[in-house]
Formats: C-alpha cells, structure tokens, sequence
C-alpha cells in the first residue's frame, strides 16, 4: 500500500489510477477527497494492525490507546468520508458506487460503535466492532488482491474486474471478520454484539 501511495508523491493528477479518472479530477472535491483518502488510509492500515496484538494491548496499552485513537479519528474524519465521496464516482456505474460508498458507510458506522463501546467500558463488544471496521479497512488491500487473482485466472474485461471486485474486495472481509468473532469469542455472553 505504501508503493501505491508514493506514487502520487509529489501531487500528481495523472499518475496510476487517476490516469483513468482525468474526467473527475478538475473537480475540486473529487481531487481533495481522493489525497485524503490515499495519505490518510496508510495511517489507519498501520495503526490498524497493531491493534490486535495482544502484547501491545498488555504490555503497552498507552501504545494500544494512542494508535487506536488514531485509527479511530483518521477513519471518521479522513479516510472514511473521502472514501465515500469517490465512491460516488466509482468505475462500474451504479454497482460498483453503491458498493464503495456502502463500504464507507459500514466503516464509518463500525468505527464510531467501536469508539462508543469502549467510552462505556463494554470492551468485548468493543473488540468485535473493531474486529469489523479493520475488516473494512482491509478491503484496500484485499480488493487488489482479488483483483490480481480475477485476472489472472479468467482474463476478464477491466470494467467487469471493478464491478467484481467493488463487492468482493469487503463483503468477504465481513463474513471472514463475523467467523473470527463467533470463535474467538464463543464462550462469551450471546448478548455483546
């Protein structure tokens, strides 16, 4: 993900995915969204993947909190709303827009509940809304890999790759997500959610 977003460093509005996006760059909007969303989604994936180590959660947890809150404000603040606004402008037409900007709502949507179990100490419910707001946040990475996978195996048009993979690169992610919380947490009350 970093090789990506060093690509568009400096500011470039032609380079890489952008190239195929040059009818929706001069929009002021579109342009601020899309380097929100690219600067700010590495943050979240690094802060993202510490946060489910036990040792730092143990050991460190100033370290767990701080990159949490991070995770947390990056999410709703930066990645998670300008992922939605280019989702509005997906390739794909209406399936692979209502897909991206779906993903952002849950995201988003999974990050706050997240935030808000943990401000009432419900820590188990905690962990499993983050469990799936980094399941989302992990599409960036799995939706390339899908992506890769789809072409190589059955050579698809572009086009059909995008709208394939606007729905895979999450959907999966969640039902990976929901099967890591019913083992991980089995014993636990049937009530947190």
């Amino acid at each position: 993900m970093l090789k990506i977003t060093l690509q568009y460093i400096p500011i470039k509005t032609d380079a890489a995915f952008l190239a195929i996006k040059q009818s929706y760059i001069h929009l002021t909007h579109y342009r601020i969204a899309f380097f929100v969303h690219v600067f700010s989604a590495i943050f979240v994936l690094l802060a993202g993947f510490t946060q489910f180590s036990k040792k730092i959660r143990v050991k460190f947890p100033v370290i767990h909190k701080h990159l949490g809150w991070l995770y947390v404000i990056v999410t709703l603040f930066l990645a998670g709303p300008s992922g939605f606004i280019i989702g509005v402008y997906a390739n794909g037409g209406i399936s692979s827009k209502i897909a991206f900007c779906l993903l952002s709502i849950l995201w988003i949507l999974f990050t706050a509940l997240a935030l808000l179990k943990i401000t009432k100490k419900q820590v188990l419910s905690h962990r499993k809304w983050m469990i799936r707001s980094f399941a989302l946040a992990l599409s960036a990475i799995t939706l390339r890999a899908w992506k890769y996978i789809l072409v190589a195996l059955f050579h698809p048009k572009p086009m059909d790759v995008y709208q394939i993979v606007a729905w895979l690169g999450w959907t999966l992610n969640l039902v990976i997500a929901e099967i890591i919380i019913l083992n991980q947490f089995k014993n636990e009350s049937k009530t947190t959610l």
